[in-house]
């Protein structure tokens, strides 16, 4: 088992035909996308959430008009 305070190798990455990419950069990259699509998720729930709460304010009963309905008295005339 090789000590915990070993240097890097060099060759330690992804290695391509015309250049090599370093680990350090592959954590970075895939880092920043995590967080970022944890950060649009987030962003995205609580856009939904508001447009859920706009929608029930369009069908919530107190911005319905008020209908006139006949009194039982009137109902005993006709």
């Amino acid at each position: 088992m090789p000590p915990a305070n070993q240097q890097p190798s060099f060759n330690s990455g992804l290695n391509l035909v015309l250049f090599s990419i370093p680990q350090s950069f592959l954590l970075q990259i895939g880092t920043a996308s995590i967080l970022l699509l944890l950060t649009t998720q987030k962003t995205t729930v609580r856009a939904l959430e508001a447009v859920g709460e706009a929608s029930e304010e369009l069908f919530r009963g107190d911005r319905l008009p008020i209908l006139n309905f006949p009194d039982d008295n009137e109902l005993d005339k006709i």
